[in-house]
């Protein structure tokens, strides 16, 4: 009870000042993962954490369905934004590009790890988050054409990525042969197949429920607004139920759920996203721990070397690639490539494999997960200014942006 009270304590604090926080693009998640930090360090700190446990998993996995029923619903343009062939571009060439390159930079840094490893590994470094530098959604020196195919981008393919990772995950656990290890693929695919289901059907019956409802003034704003924030709740526990995973079907409800409810007021999602904010502050809090203990143990260079590479060049080139042709310039595209910054995603994908694996495998996630994230915060942190900057300059030589 004392770590809610002191974490809400924390929150309270920042909200105070968040305007002025701002300004030094000091963000929520990192000033909890300060907190986190300060307050698990030590031999006697203030606070521990027991993440290998089942109850640990189920609180990360309703984090993670909140925020991808989110990102599903809250693109511009729809769920691929407004410019779909750049979005399939980014998502359909890039994406599997990177992921097969951060398995080709693990093969040659972490040859101890297997292959169904070295696919979790990938699965977790890859997606991206802006939420760390949500100040960058912001700044108009930045064209907002740019800054929308990066929020688009991140939106998708943590929730893209997931499938993915519970293939990998699943088989990493049972890497005693091949056949078992294709035994637990073979066991995976059903679930996902009811996670779909799952989704889909509440996504667009709540949807379309909930737009008749507002349409024919049955109910109210505040009421509006449970109503939404309950979907990705119920969708999460409906597919455990039914034997499914939750958060892959919370995203496919916020998919489907955003093509069913166009007649909602924008604010029905203000009070999901705060939960889902709420809950991913909790979450960079007990990221701090988890930098703690990586710290206490030491991490080599070459998982150093390895979350180096998977957020420079194994994002750059593939993004590059990508958009090769495409109405995007060589310039646009290298800065698309290079602002990919790694947060929530990396570190709910990461905790997941951490409390579901053992030994060795578990303190590599572990190592990685922490690496790419604080080299992410570190390399993205300092590099966003400048290149606003030089965008800025651009800008002032034409026409301002106004396409917001």
């Amino acid at each position: 009870m004392l770590a809610l009270v002191v974490i809400m304590a924390i929150l309270l604090a920042w909200a105070l000042v968040a305007g002025r926080l701002a300004r030094w693009s000091i963000t929520a998640p990192l000033t909890m993962v300060v907190a986190g930090v300060a307050l698990t360090a030590g031999s006697n700190p203030v606070f521990r954490f027991d993440l290998e446990t089942a109850s640990s998993e189920r609180v990360v996995e309703v984090v993670l369905a909140i925020l991808l029923f989110v990102d599903a619903t809250e693109t511009p343009g729809g769920i691929a934004g407004r410019e779909p062939k750049l979005t399939a571009r980014l998502i359909g060439i890039a994406l599997p590009l990177t992921l097969a390159a951060a398995m080709g930079v693990g093969f040659l840094l972490l040859p101890g790890a297997g292959f169904w490893l070295l696919a979790v590994l990938a699965t977790v470094v890859v997606p991206t988050d802006l939420a760390p530098a949500a100040a960058l959604i912001r700044d108009r020196r930045v064209p907002a054409r740019l800054r929308e195919l990066l929020n688009v981008e991140s939106g998708l393919n943590d929730g893209l990525v997931a499938p993915v990772f519970l293939f990998c995950l699943a088989a990493a656990k049972a890497h005693d042969s091949r056949g078992v290890a294709a035994h637990a693929l073979l066991e995976a695919v059903p679930a996902v197949l009811i996670s779909i289901g799952v989704g889909a059907s509440i996504g667009f019956v709540g949807g379309k429920l909930l737009s008749r409802s507002w349409t024919h003034h049955w109910t109210q704003p505040t009421a509006l607004r449970l109503g939404v924030a309950a979907l990705p709740l119920m969708t999460y526990g409906l597919a455990l139920v039914l034997q499914g995973n939750g958060f892959v079907a919370a995203f496919v409800a916020g998919v489907v759920f955003a093509a069913a409810s166009r007649d909602l007021p924008e604010y029905a999602l203000y009070l999901t996203e705060d939960i889902g904010m709420l809950l991913s502050l909790v979450v960079w809090f007990i990221f701090g721990a988890v930098i703690n203990q990586v710290v206490a143990m030491g991490v080599s260079w070459r998982v150093v070397c390895y979350a180096f590479l998977v957020v420079t060049v194994a994002r750059i080139i593939p993004v590059t690639l990508s958009l090769l042709g495409s109405t995007i310039s060589r310039r646009d595209a290298l800065f698309i490539g290079w602002l990919g910054p790694r947060g929530l995603a990396t570190i709910v994908f990461g905790l997941l494999a951490l409390i579901d694996l053992t030994g060795t495998d578990a303190d590599l996630v572990e190592d990685v997960m922490v690496a790419t994230v604080v080299l992410s915060i570190v390399l993205h942190g300092l590099s966003y200014g400048p290149l606003a900057a030089l965008y800025g300059r651009r800008q002032r030589e034409k026409p301002v942006d106004t396409t917001d």
